[in-house]
């Protein structure tokens, strides 16, 4: 078994749609980013030649990397906790079965401190607002074994979800934001829904309504034979869908104005923007369709002064140039691998 050199350094997020990778000049910070590139999920053979020929190693080679996965099942949920329980043994997992519906022994689980994402203290209990962020354990294990099987080495293996969140909160506070966003992370069956601000994460609400219920809408509207057919024109990029965007994002919309309403009456702040993820680029204008029926912006950010201030750069030549919001959770893995490198500095030195 050979591993690639550890010259270089990737970062890789794999998403429902896509595949989105940063190779650096180095796995140490600060990141010099050479090259990004986009796969769709479902191209393995491509994701494995391009690996191939840049790794150097074969079929045999790994490219050591920080990777970002979103299962489908992934939990990240916010609560409000009844801190006369805190220090119960069973209170945290009577949570998850109870509030959230999973079965706690088949999940891996971390909670964290919504301000800032720091690990939460039970033993001092005394914040009542956490985050839980949990994965189903069978898909870490899938997870691994795919990767390894397309040729990545996962030296660090993240929640997407939670890194995006991080950086999103860490980029409000670069630009001294007072105005709350709207994060939407839209899957084939559910979308997660955030609401965020400088201080933290404040909301949290799984929607169970994602792309896959917009394609019986599109052969209807269309007067298409079958939903195969609507799917393959949906993400096609060949038509137009903007003049139907509104009926294709009812129902998601109902909900989310009901969550957005609750935290405008309870906070007295109204959301500024909305960022929707996870998207390839031919459903981009779901982004602007979907902040149009809100009445607010697309969320649009000054990527550049932000990764400077990150330590991470770009080489000359390097496309997208500049990189556009969609590319926020490949770069949220950067900020978070240039981080672990940092720490693990002094450490190294010894």
């Amino acid at each position: 078994m050979f591993f690639a050199t550890k010259t270089k350094g990737f970062c890789v997020e794999f998403g429902e749609q896509t595949v989105q990778l940063a190779r650096m000049s180095q796995a140490e910070t600060p990141l010099l980013v050479e090259e990004l590139k986009e796969f769709a999920v479902a191209d393995t053979a491509g994701l494995q030649d391009y690996l191939k020929s840049t790794v150097g190693k074969g079929p045999t080679g790994y490219a050591h990397s920080t990777c970002g996965i979103y299962p489908a099942r992934r939990v990240v949920r916010r609560q409000t906790l009844d801190l006369k329980r805190v220090k119960e043994p069973a209170y945290f997992n009577e949570i998850l079965s109870q509030q959230f519906r999973i079965e706690p022994e088949k999940f891996t689980t971390l909670v964290l401190n919504p301000a800032d994402g720091s690990e939460y203290d039970a033993t001092k209990g005394s914040q009542k607002e956490v985050l839980f962020c949990g994965v189903p354990a069978d898909d870490v294990v899938q997870t691994q074994d795919s990767l390894l099987e397309t040729g990545f080495y996962p030296e660090h293996l993240e929640l997407g979800t939670v890194a995006t969140l991080g950086t999103l909160v860490n980029y409000l506070k670069f630009k001294q934001s007072k105005t709350p966003l709207l994060l939407l992370e839209m899957g084939a069956e559910a979308t997660q829904s955030f609401i965020l601000s400088a201080d933290g994460v404040d909301i949290s609400r799984p929607i169970p309504s994602g792309i896959a219920a917009m394609i019986p809408l599109v052969q209807k509207e269309l007067g298409l034979k079958d939903e195969e057919s609507a799917r393959k024109l949906f993400y096609s990029n060949t038509f137009d869908f903007t003049s139907m965007g509104g009926t294709l994002i009812k129902k998601l919309l109902k909900e989310l104005q009901s969550s957005i309403g609750f935290y405008e009456v309870q906070t007295g702040q109204s959301i500024g923007g909305v960022l929707c993820t996870q998207l390839p680029a031919s459903l981009g204008w779901l982004s602007t369709t979907m902040a149009g029926a809100l009445g607010v912006s697309t969320f649009k950010m000054e990527m550049m002064p932000w990764l400077e201030s990150l330590g991470i750069r770009f080489a000359d030549g390097v496309t997208p140039n500049p990189p556009d919001e969609r590319w926020l959770g490949l770069f949220a893995l950067m900020a978070s691998h240039n981080n672990a490198v940092a720490q693990a500095a002094p450490d190294q030195k010894k």
